[in-house]
């Protein structure tokens, strides 16, 4: 198959194309930035395809001919859509490997025309979200009348670039839950719980994490928090900061100053996923991850997804819909397990 990957230069694109070849793959790396793509498809020997998203009529240029997408060049809040409605009106499936929220729920409400068209739009095909989304389904599966799904996780290694920028102009927005079906905005980190990691419990502070919108389409359960372990002081911090006009402009500088981890940090993090599900009689059901660091791990995702993404159930999809629930399990390094309901 003909596959395309695009932000094909950026920190996670570049992983994932080096672990293609590695694999005997040859996607179609693509991006904006010529003077980046061109000699990096030249050292790996591939194909290139220089286009802009704010182009339509060159994106939709941009998949001739091929199988699939692999969209990896974010903030997704702004780049999402113009390759969702390329591959719409060209018929190709799409993934992505965001985390935000809106993106999710933006790219939901095209799965009717992406049903229509015959193919599957499949956010969240990495770290953000297959793990959590994995143990949100398992949980679901173990305690299936759940009202309350709680989901934490912990990261090692750093940020890429991509993700600081995400982070400087999402965060000061505020946390989101979803509470009866509905999302929801709260104060960054207005919620506590003790996560019984693998590595030891924490105590973690509620984030908006992409499972507030996907964890409900693949489970239903009805409310849904997601935590991570964060200082104090990052969560004071980001309560009282609205950046407003200059917030593209600090991102930017973010994204210009934080490389992402190294070789070494590469292989020697890792990441956690707890999660608990509740039912209305308080009988609840836990379960565990351990992986590699986590852009490890979604470089393994996104290979392993965008060769089967052709044969997936068309619309939206989450990962544990379009996968089952138990591929996160099937990744490289990655440990799950589930406690019997109580």
């Amino acid at each position: 198959m003909t596959w395309l990957l695009y932000g094909a230069t950026g920190y996670t694109g570049r992983l994932i194309a080096r672990r293609a070849v590695t694999q005997g793959l040859r996607p179609v790396l693509a991006g904006r930035n010529a003077a980046k793509l061109v000699p990096f498809a030249a050292e790996l020997g591939l194909e290139h395809r220089v286009f802009d998203l704010s182009e339509p009529a060159a994106v939709r240029r941009g998949l001739k001919d091929v199988t699939a997408v692999a969209h990896c060049a974010g903030p997704f809040v702004r780049t999402a859509l113009p390759m969702a409605h390329a591959c719409l009106e060209t018929r190709t499936p799409y993934l992505d490997i965001t985390g935000e929220i809106d993106v999710f729920e933006s790219l939901h409400a095209l799965g009717a025309r992406a049903e229509a068209a015959g193919i599957t739009l499949l956010p969240g095909a990495g770290f953000d979200v297959v793990p959590t989304d994995c143990v949100a389904a398992l949980l679901a599966a173990r305690l299936p009348d759940a009202t309350q799904l709680d989901l934490a996780f912990l990261t090692g290694g750093g940020p890429s670039p991509g993700t600081a920028r995400t982070m400087v102009e999402g965060t000061p927005d505020g946390g989101r839950i979803r509470s009866g079906g509905e999302i929801r905005s709260v104060p960054l980190g207005s919620r506590q719980v003790r996560a019984a990691f693998p590595s030891g419990a924490r105590t973690v502070v509620s984030i908006p994490w992409g499972d507030v919108s996907t964890a409900y389409h693949s489970t239903g359960i009805p409310d849904v928090t997601t935590y991570t372990a964060m200082p104090q002081a990052v969560v004071a911090a980001s309560r009282a900061v609205r950046l407003g006009p200059l917030r593209g402009a600090v991102s930017g500088v973010v994204g210009r100053l934080v490389r992402g981890p190294g070789e070494r940090r590469l292989a020697g993090s890792r990441c956690e996923v707890w999660g608990q599900a509740t039912d209305a009689a308080g009988n609840r059901a836990a379960a565990t991850l351990t992986g590699p660091n986590p852009y490890r791990l979604t470089s393994d995702a996104v290979l392993r997804i965008v060769q089967r993404l052709p044969e997936l159930a068309t619309g939206f999809q989450t990962p544990s819909r379009a996968l089952g629930a138990d591929f996160a399990a099937s990744l490289e390094d990655v440990t799950v397990a589930v406690e019997t309901a109580r």
